[in-house]
């Protein structure tokens, strides 16, 4: 919601908040912002080191291979923690269930969005159906790395013939990450209010309004004054929320 607590001058005075501060509104909090630039971190860390380590010309420049198995490893088996960390705060646990519930507004969003753009691809809350689709996607590839990654790191965890399956999927799942994570990239990079909510947390509401309607308006209803039974709406759905 939009933050107009005037804020103090050096001197002790009120400093009352630009026309700009009072129109944005916030979307994520220090504690999912941490999480997501922490995952973001390890998950490149180990695409660029498994680029070096497969790629004989990469592996030729860097050098260096040892350090860049141990590299792999951690960051890859690194990966759940931030998230697991970020279970603690209640903004990220609010996160996990709205990534985690597929509305009725979801329905057709992806192909709409792929044949005509997110802007016209109808209604959302603070996250779109494609957003949802990434989350899930690159939680179970992540596990599934994980788990195959052990059984190549500890190889008396199985036998051989286990281990040659789980290198085989390793690989290919590694593929399927690296483009899945390449399309993140390049619909962030379109969109430089996205990039601007992820770095400071805050988002211009006109750009919320656009893209995530719903969200802003149940924001909206839950600054206006008024008995709680009244304001509260679910920004994953156009209708209020019931007891």
């Amino acid at each position: 919601m939009a933050d107009a607590t005037p804020h103090r001058t050096p001197d002790g005075t009120a400093r009352q908040p630009t026309a700009h501060q009072v129109q944005e509104m916030r979307r994520f909090t220090a504690a999912e912002r941490w999480v997501h630039r922490t995952t973001s971190t390890l998950m490149l860390t180990a695409i660029i080191s498994a680029l070096c380590l497969y790629l004989p010309e990469l592996a030729e420049i860097v050098g260096r291979r040892r350090l860049l198995v141990v590299v792999h490893e951690w960051s890859g088996i690194l990966l759940p923690l931030p998230l697991a960390v970020g279970l603690f705060f209640k903004g990220v646990r609010a996160d996990m269930r709205s990534l985690n519930r597929f509305v009725p507004q979801d329905k057709g969003w992806v192909w709409r969005a792929m044949r005509h753009g997110s802007g016209t691809a109808g209604p959302a809350g603070k996250f779109n159906a494609g957003q949802k689709l990434y989350a899930a996607l690159i939680a179970g590839t992540v596990v599934v790395m994980v788990g195959t990654g052990l059984m190549m790191w500890f190889t008396g965890l199985a036998p051989l013939n286990l281990r040659t399956g789980a290198s085989y999927v390793h690989d290919w799942l590694a593929l399927v990450i690296g483009v899945l994570v390449l399309g993140h990239i390049r619909m962030a990079m379109k969109d430089p209010e996205s990039r601007h909510g992820m770095r400071t947390g805050r988002v211009a509401r006109s750009w919320a309004r656009r893209h995530h309607p719903l969200w802003e308006r149940a924001e909206r209803e839950a600054a206006r004054p008024g008995p709680s039974w009244a304001k509260g709406t679910d920004p994953n759905s156009s209708e209020p929320e019931q007891d």
